[in-house]
């Protein structure tokens, strides 16, 4: 088994840290929250004081962390945990960031000879506490398949898209289709609630239908539809509508330099751009049925 620095304990991260120790691999990590190191303890990884000394000696670390800035603040500007990679160590980060971002802090750790894939993931909150996680994984080949020892414990499919930043992109352009889809299944549902319908019959009609989709068969968001899922625990405990708008945001930033039309894209990013200055950016991206819900 292997020896695994982690860095970054979010709704996320702290899951997928105890699924690598499940797997029985050594896991150290480190977060700025007091809380999240204590949670990680008691699952049975290591702790550390700093990001540094959570890498000190790891054949892999990983990283899940908020954004494109936290990401180069760790691996490009912190010079401590610079000197404590190995040569030997491959850099797994798990983040959704801007392609060139991870090409810039790829670059960056080449320059001290130490690998890097950039491994946005899938799957959310559930999917990191049932190890059932995509990795949506840029960077050469073999750096993809060493990196398959630990990510298999995260997970349940682990795809190399291409080059480092490829990950990045088939990232950002599924979430702007599953954004897409929210926004559309909810708008179904409030059309039907309006008109008299039950929303847990009218979404069994529409899943043996031609609007079938994700958000319907495992992730519905009107209350009391489904169990176990936000929307029927007050929109908390998912993906919030903060990181669903900072992934938008991306996608937007990568279809204006490529010059791809995305309309659609376009017009979801705005919903929850609005969603989230009212108010709403902590809650699962679900929550966006509460934006179209009817006015009368």
């Amino acid at each position: 088994m292997a020896k695994v620095g982690f860095i970054g304990l979010g709704n996320m991260g702290g899951p997928m840290a105890a699924n690598l120790v499940k797997a029985g691999h050594s896991v150290t990590v480190f977060d700025l929250s007091e809380n999240a190191l204590a949670q990680a303890k008691e699952a049975g990884c290591g702790t550390a004081d700093s990001a540094a000394a959570a890498a000190a000696g790891a054949e892999f670390v990983v990283s899940m962390l908020p954004a494109g800035q936290h990401v180069e603040s760790v691996y490009v500007k912190d010079q401590a945990l610079r000197e404590a990679l190995s040569t030997d160590t491959l850099v797994i980060d798990c983040s959704t960031i801007a392609a060139e971002t991870a090409q810039f802090v790829a670059a960056s750790l080449q320059d001290i000879n130490v690998a890097f894939i950039d491994a946005p993931v899938s799957g959310g909150v559930a999917g990191s506490k049932a190890g059932t996680l995509t990795f949506i994984c840029g960077g050469a080949e073999a750096n993809v398949d060493k990196a398959r020892q630990v990510l298999d414990a995260m997970g349940k499919n682990v795809f190399r898209a291409g080059d480092v930043g490829a990950g990045q992109i088939a990232k950002i352009c599924n979430n702007m289709l599953l954004s897409v889809l929210m926004a559309g299944t909810a708008e179904a549902l409030q059309l039907g609630r309006a008109n008299g319908l039950d929303p847990k019959v009218l979404s069994d009609i529409m899943l043996q239908s031609s609007g079938r989709n994700w958000t319907l068969e495992v992730y519905n968001p009107c209350p009391d539809v489904m169990e176990n899922v936000p929307s029927s625990n007050g929109y908390q405990g998912g993906f919030m509508v903060d990181l669903m708008t900072k992934d938008l945001g991306l996608a937007q930033q990568a279809a204006l330099n490529s010059g791809a039309a995305t309309p659609m894209g376009a017009l979801t990013r705005n919903l929850y751009f609005s969603w989230s200055q009212q108010g709403h950016g902590r809650e699962d991206f679900s929550s966006i049925f509460n934006y179209v819900q009817p006015k009368l």
